[in-house]
C-alpha cells in the first residue's frame, strides 16, 4: 500500500520527500510496480494459506482502501480530500488490524469463540487515536508540494501549527484517558504500571513537543518519527 502511493505521488515526492527511491531515480519506476505487485501478491498468498477469513479480510479492505487513497481514476484519489484520506488511514490501522488480528488468534489459532474484551475495545479506541494523530501529522512537513499539486490536507486548509498542537492534545487526550483505565483496574500492580507508563510517556510527548520549529521541515519530520516510536510503545 505505501508502495503504491509511492507511485502515484512521484512528483509530489520530488518535492516534499526527494529522498525517496522513486523520486530520487534510484528505482526506475518500472522496478517500482515489480515491487509492488511482487508484495501484493505475497502478501495475497500468505493470507490464503492462512486459511483465516479475518486476515483475508483484513488484507483486502486495507488493498481496496490503500488503493482509493493513492489511485488517480475518477472516485478514487482520496488523499486530495482531507477527511476521506484521514478516514483510510484511521479505519486501516485503528480498526481493521486491531479486530482482524484478534479475531483471527481467537477463532484460528486458539479456537476460542469470538468475544470482544475490554481489552481489545480498549486497544482499538486509543489506537483511533493515535492513527488520527498520524494522519493528520504526516502531512504536516509536506505541505509546500501538497499546495502545489492541489492535495487540500488539513494542514494546507487549516496550517501547520493549529494541525501540530491538535495533534498533540489529541495524544494527551489518549494519554489521560489510558491513565483512568489504568486507575480503575483491580490490582495495585496493574494501577501502577499503567498509569506510570502512560504518565512518563505523556511527559516525554509533551516537553518534546515545545521544543519544536514547526516551521523546520527536519526538526518537525523528526518528530513525525518520534510519534511512530509511541505508537509502537
Amino acid at each position: 500500500v505505501v508502495g503504491m502511493n509511492q507511485l502515484f505521488d512521484i512528483e509530489i515526492d520530488k518535492v516534499n520527500k526527494p529522498r525517496l527511491p522513486l523520486a530520487s531515480g534510484e528505482f526506475s519506476l518500472e522496478t517500482g510496480i515489480v515491487l509492488v505487485f511482487a508484495a501484493a501478491i505475497v502478501s495475497f498468498t500468505m493470507g490464503l494459506k492462512s486459511k483465516s477469513p479475518a486476515l483475508l479480510g483484513a488484507l483486502l479492505i486495507s488493498c481496496f482502501l490503500g488503493s482509493a487513497y493513492s489511485i488517480n481514476i475518477p472516485l478514487f484519489r482520496w488523499k486530495q480530500h482531507a477527511f476521506l484520506a484521514a478516514s483510510c488511514i484511521l479505519c486501516v490501522r485503528a480498526v481493521v488490524v486491531q479486530l482482524a488480528f484478534f479475531i483471527h488468534m481467537q477463532r484460528y489459532v486458539l479456537g476460542r469463540p469470538i468475544v470482544l474484551t475490554k481489552s481489545v475495545i480498549f486497544a482499538t479506541a486509543f489506537m483511533c487515536f493515535f492513527s488520527a494523530v498520524i494522519a493528520l501529522f504526516k502531512d504536516i512537513p509536506d505541505v509546500d508540494g501538497d499546495r502545489y499539486f492541489g492535495i487540500q490536507s488539513f494542514s494546507v486548509r487549516l496550517g501547520q501549527e493549529k494541525v501540530f498542537w491538535f495533534c498533540i492534545k489529541l495524544l494527551l487526550t489518549a494519554y489521560a484517558t489510558a491513565m483512568l483505565v489504568g486507575a480503575s483496574t483491580p490490582t495495585i500492580y496493574e494501577k501502577t504500571v499503567i498509569v506510570l507508563s502512560h504518565g512518563l510517556l505523556a511527559s516525554i510527548l509533551w516537553f518534546r513537543a515545545r521544543s519544536i520549529d514547526i516551521q523546520n521541515k527536519a526538526s518537525i519530520t523528526s518528530f513525525y518519527m518520534f510519534i511512530w516510536k509511541l505508537f509502537y510503545a
